[in-house]
This record gives structure tokens, C-alpha cells and sequence, in this order.
């Protein structure tokens, strides 16, 4: 069939239409808000224009542009219930959720980078930590992303497509792969590399950032120095921990054909709906300074009104 023709993605009953409209409608609401208000918060506020607050706000901007991917077209989809989204909607849809996924990968690495710096070595954080270097850092996160995924999504339109039903509720790369009538081993071997390249380079900063920091808090004297850094610690790996279970699971299962579609499906959605959702409550509730100017904004507004 044509470029511009449509697949079938999925069909609802008519009893779980509302279900499932409800759930994503609030679900997207959710972290629309979560999002923008930690977004708001650093952006409005000249005291968090600070490093760690910088490199902080890619995250929220990042689970915005994968919750954005799904959840507009998911709802869209719900509503019409005719089981078909156009082909180049589905691309769009896919090549955004894969860079939402590398996007936070990276993120979170250059978040744990900045902590290292700030625990292991405070005295020379303001020269290490320059406007430039953090400028640099972000520039690479987000090239790195933008190359790898778009080598990605060229070798897959370069194919042609003979098939037209897929099972998951949402598009991505493996997805499309399989309405393809053509060899894909290049594009298999390439969706290998890029997955083992971002988890090699995640996993590779943090254990090696986190285990610098804990040692240094356990040589440290200082009871709150050592708390605080252990927090910090605990905070982020929790965050990246349930992003890599949901991540790896989902990859892997593509390759199992013993796992439930069902479930398949689920921990998918997973990754595209928890994290976005926590990454903000953790993020920004946890950090003392964030809380308090979200709080003071919500005080200034109840009193004015």
C-alpha cells in the first residue's frame, strides 16, 4: 500500500472506550502539569539558574516530547476507535518516543556527572561547571540523540512496507520493522548498537559517578554532608533504575515470543507514562529549593485570589 495509507494499530470495545479515555486523558493532564510547573518554576526563578537546575530542566522538557508523542494521537485514536492511524503519523509518533527514550538516558547521565563534580570535588564545582561547559553538555545530549535516532528511522524508511496491523497501542521503531517485506538485519544490527552504545555510556556514568560518591561521603566527617549526598544518590538511582527495568524489558520482549502481548504492551506504555509522571514529583519535591518556590507561587496565588 501506498506511503500515505493507513495501519491498524488497535480496536477497543465499546465498553472500554471511556475507560481508557479517562485514563489517558488524566494521565497525559497529570504530567502536563508536573512538568510545567517544574519547567516554570526554574525558568521564572533567577536563583535556580544555576547548573544543576539547567541540566535538570532538560528533563521535564524531554518526558514532554515523549508524553506529547503518545498521548494527543493515543486519545485522538480512542475516540475515533476506527483501529487506523496514518503511516507518516505512526513515523512522527515513533521517532519522537525514541527520542524521549535516548533523551532521558542521557539526561540522567548528565545529571549524575554534575553531582559528582559537586560532591567529589565542591571546591573546583564554579570553574568545572562554567555557563560554557553546561551549555556543552546539553548541546551533546541532545545531538547525540538527534543523530542516533534519526540514523535509525532513515535505514527503516529506506524499506518498503507489504503489511499493515501491529499490536501495540502506540508506534515505535520494532513495530514498524515488522510491516516491512524486506531484510532487516542492518536495521536490527544498528537498533542493537544504539541500545548497547546508550546503555554502555548511562550505566558506564553512573556506576562510576554514584560509586565515587560514596565514597566519598562514607571518608566524609560530616553527618549532613554524608546524608544529603546519600539522598541525592538514592534519588537518582531509583529514577534511572525503573527507567532502565522498563526500557530493557521492553526491547528484550520484542525478541521473546513467549511473553504476553498484553504485557508487552503494558510495560510499553509504562515507560512512556511513570517516568514522566515521578521524574517531576521526585525531582522537584525532593529539591529543597524547588519545593519551596513551587509552594510559595501556589501560597502568592491562593492569597490573591
Amino acid at each position: 500500500f501506498s506511503s500515505a495509507s493507513g495501519i491498524n494499530v488497535f480496536n477497543l470495545s465499546s465498553e472500554s472506550v471511556f475507560p481508557a479515555f479517562l485514563f489517558a486523558t488524566l494521565s497525559y493532564m497529570i504530567i502536563l502539569f508536573c512538568n510545567l510547573t517544574l519547567i516554570l518554576t526554574i525558568v521564572l526563578n533567577k536563583s535556580l539558574h544555576q547548573p544543576m537546575y539547567l541540566i535538570l530542566l532538560n528533563l521535564p522538557i524531554n518526558d514532554l516530547i515523549g508524553s506529547s508523542a503518545l498521548f494527543p494521537q493515543l486519545i485522538k485514536e480512542i475516540l475515533r476507535n476506527s483501529g487506523i492511524m496514518q503511516y507518516s503519523a505512526c513515523v512522527a509518533q515513533a521517532f519522537f518516543i525514541h527520542i524521549y527514550a535516548a533523551g532521558t538516558v542521557f539526561n540522567l547521565s548528565a545529571m549524575a556527572y554534575d553531582r559528582y563534580i559537586a560532591i567529589c570535588y565542591p571546591l573546583q564545582y564554579s570553574t568545572v561547571m562554567t555557563n560554557a561547559h553546561i551549555m556543552r553538555i546539553i548541546t551533546i545530549v541532545w545531538m547525540s540523540c538527534l543523530v542516533l535516532i534519526a540514523v535509525l528511522f532513515f535505514l527503516l524508511l529506506r524499506l518498503p512496507r507489504c503489511r499493515s496491523e501491529m499490536t501495540n497501542p502506540y508506534c515505535d521503531n520494532a513495530s514498524l520493522l515488522t510491516l516491512v517485506c524486506a531484510d532487516t538485519t542492518i536495521n536490527n544490527i544498528y537498533g542493537l548498537f544504539i541500545s548497547a552504545f546508550s546503555q554502555l555510556v548511562a550505566n558506564g556514568i553512573v556506576f562510576y559517578t554514584y560509586l565515587r560518591i560514596l565514597i566519598t561521603c562514607f571518608r566524609s566527617k560530616r553527618s549532613d554532608t554524608k546524608a544529603k549526598a546519600l539522598q541525592t544518590c538514592a534519588t537518582h538511582l531509583i529514577v534511572f533504575l525503573l527507567l532502565e527495568c522498563l526500557g530493557l524489558f521492553t526491547i528484550i520482549s520484542y525478541r521473546l515470543n513467549n511473553v504476553s502481548p498484553h504485557f508487552r504492551r503494558f510495560m510499553g506504555l509504562s515507560t512512556l507514562i511513570f517516568p514522566p509522571t515521578l521524574n517531576p514529583i521526585i525531582y522537584g519535591l525532593k529539591t529543597k529549593e524547588i519545593r519551596e518556590k513551587v509552594l510559595n507561587f501556589l501560597k502568592n496565588r491562593m492569597f490573591s485570589s
